[in-house]
């Protein structure tokens, strides 16, 4: 299974922390060595790194990990190829239009079975089954809502009712973002931490690597990280219920829906 990684924060914030025991991930300490990529949002502008080498021997990753793009929306996945070749083309995180923003999705799990109907309007350029999703997903979103975008609330509905049927069909773990706010589906593992005032020390258990962040941001400072294995050993992270779907807007989760029948569980306080 592939690995993800998300941030949502209040304001623009780097990456290069989690991104360094990420990285490490892509065959150094874990399997998945099928290549990687990153999104940054950057206003309504993007900033996009794929490479098909694995991330822990990447000249990219190296550039990104060395490189403070601040950013409050930010995706990334390293691959364990299940469906099509190990190529730049089949390379997470995707990106779209839709509505005049830019959409990045990547995904963890296998949707052995989904063979959607497409219209034209977003076309797989690969062969995975993420890139299908993806494109059905936008599709959907396309013609519930026309040309209009709608509130971040009727987003949400529309969302939950589609990724109902996406999690009918397989591990679906998926992370999604226009730039305003970021979505994550949970549907075999995923944890989250938000990072917030009195901010302390913080240890990455892939590299032996610690930063003080109480040294690196203001008191008003708050930032989400998502991730499939938690990414720091000496802090408490949140393992979303499998079968839940979480939005995060300025920093923090402000709601979640189950995809699966299930008691549903709340977000902490």
């Amino acid at each position: 299974m592939c690995q993800l990684l998300a941030m949502n924060c209040n304001v623009p914030t780097d990456i290069c922390f989690s991104f360094a025991g990420f990285q490490a991930r892509g065959g150094a300490t874990d399997v998945h060595a099928d290549g990687w990529g990153i999104a940054f949002f950057e206003g309504r502008g993007m900033r996009f790194f794929l490479d098909p080498q694995p991330s822990a021997v990447s000249p990219v990753a190296e550039l990104v990990r060395s490189y403070p793009i601040h950013s409050k929306n930010v995706i990334a996945h390293i691959r364990k190829a299940t469906q099509g070749i190990v190529a730049l083309e089949n390379t997470h995180p995707f990106m779209r239009e839709l509505w005049g923003r830019y959409w990045i999705f990547a995904h963890n799990g296998n949707l052995p079975d989904f063979a959607p109907t497409l219209d034209g309007s977003y076309t797989p350029v690969g062969q995975t089954d993420s890139e299908r999703a993806f494109c059905w997903v936008l599709q959907q979103l396309r013609r519930r809502f026309g040309k209009s975008a709608p509130g971040q609330a009727e987003l949400f509905d529309e969302l939950h009712r589609l990724t109902l049927d996406l999690g009918a069909r397989g591990a679906c773990n998926y992370l999604l973002s226009n730039g305003d706010c970021l979505f994550a589906h949970c549907s075999t593992q995923l944890s989250f931490i938000v990072r917030q005032a009195p901010f302390a020390v913080a240890h990455l258990r892939d590299q032996d690597l610690s930063i003080d962040f109480s040294a690196v941001t203001t008191p008003d400072d708050r930032v989400a990280v998502i991730a499939t294995v938690p990414l720091t050993d000496n802090e408490s992270w949140t393992a979303m219920p499998n079968g839940s779907l979480w939005l995060f807007a300025e920093g923090a989760p402000v709601g979640h829906r189950q995809t699966v029948a299930g008691p549903e569980s709340r977000p902490p306080t």
